[in-house]
């Protein structure tokens, strides 16, 4: 008999329990501090439901929390994004320094010619 694995499905993980949640974007398994949301909508007046992922173990998880704890994670988020845009930017600069460094020592050495252009 042959069995046929396109029949399988991946296994499903179970959400995982509400935690005791001070700290959202830190991973319960890899302790990571890169987890970020992957859905989230509101329960009711004080309750978000939030779905998590962790980009460093792939652990996924959520559950339901106050909004006190959602709003701690959207500001870990926004501070997250922040630096995010300070590297960016740093990193941009970086290049572009770099890139007028070659283009200034190519044209001191005569590699550039109008024509080039």
């Amino acid at each position: 008999m042959r069995i046929d694995a396109s029949s399988f499905s991946a296994p499903r993980r179970a959400p995982a329990p509400a935690r005791e949640a001070h700290a959202l974007h830190v991973c319960p398994c890899c302790i990571s501090e890169l987890v970020y949301p992957t859905d989230w909508a509101p329960v009711d007046q004080r309750n978000w439901s939030v779905e998590l992922r962790c980009p460093d173990c792939e652990w996924t998880g959520g559950g339901v929390f106050a909004q006190m704890v959602v709003d701690r994670f959207d500001e870990a988020l926004d501070a997250g994004t922040e630096q995010l845009l300070t590297d960016l930017g740093l990193l941009t600069r970086a290049n572009m320094e770099d890139g007028v460094e070659r283009f200034t020592a190519a044209l001191w050495a005569g590699d550039i010619q109008p024509e080039d252009f």
